[in-house]
């Protein structure tokens, strides 16, 4: 990206995992983008559940009084960065009392204690997805990745993020875009 060429805000928009994605950790993740300005980007990861935290074994960590059965409730690998950081990705019919970033019409997220409380004891928003960790890119960094055939872009919709199966995303972001796995390269060109 040259000086004089305007930034595209991606802030909204899904990031599909090419094929030969080097990173593991990324590797078939589907990543939601809560912000992307100059100053870089943050996304969370919305397909890969954590396998050794649960909502129930989270909350019993935190000083949250668990008053209903949370065993339905998954706790996902939301990035590399600040593993020990909380982020629910939601609905946007919730609000917390502190803070709550309204990314579009269709996605909020909030990262304070009062929506993990919301959420167990029944009053949280309608749909949300809790994850640890984030992924982050500094400036610049994204799109150098994104031109160097590492991601591709789609629109996010919200039965996509919160009611697809976890082991279905990636492949349903593609297919929301009419392009099937098998068609997909890892390596890049340039005409």
């Amino acid at each position: 990206m040259t000086e004089t060429e305007p930034m595209t805000d991606l802030t909204g928009q899904l990031l599909i995992a090419m094929p030969g994605m080097p990173d593991p950790r990324f590797e078939h993740s589907l990543i939601y983008l809560c912000a992307h300005s100059a100053d870089g980007a943050m996304g969370l990861i919305v397909n890969k559940p954590s396998m050794d935290m649960t909502f129930a074994t989270l909350i019993d960590q935190l000083p949250i009084e668990n008053t209903g059965n949370l065993s339905g409730i998954n706790v996902h690998f939301g990035g590399p960065v600040e593993l020990g950081r909380g982020f629910v990705l939601h609905s946007p019919d919730y609000e917390s009392d502190m803070t709550t970033l309204h990314v579009d019409d269709g996605f909020a997220m909030t990262a304070t204690l009062d929506v993990l409380e919301s959420i167990a004891n029944g009053s949280g928003p309608t749909k949300s997805l809790i994850v640890l960790g984030y992924a982050g890119w500094g400036p610049g960094q994204l799109e150098g990745e994104i031109a160097a055939n590492g991601w591709l872009l789609c629109d996010a919709n919200s039965d996509l993020v919160f009611d697809t199966e976890d082991t279905s995303k990636w492949e349903a972001a593609l297919a929301s875009m009419g392009i099937s796995p098998l068609a997909l390269s890892s390596e890049g060109g340039r005409a």
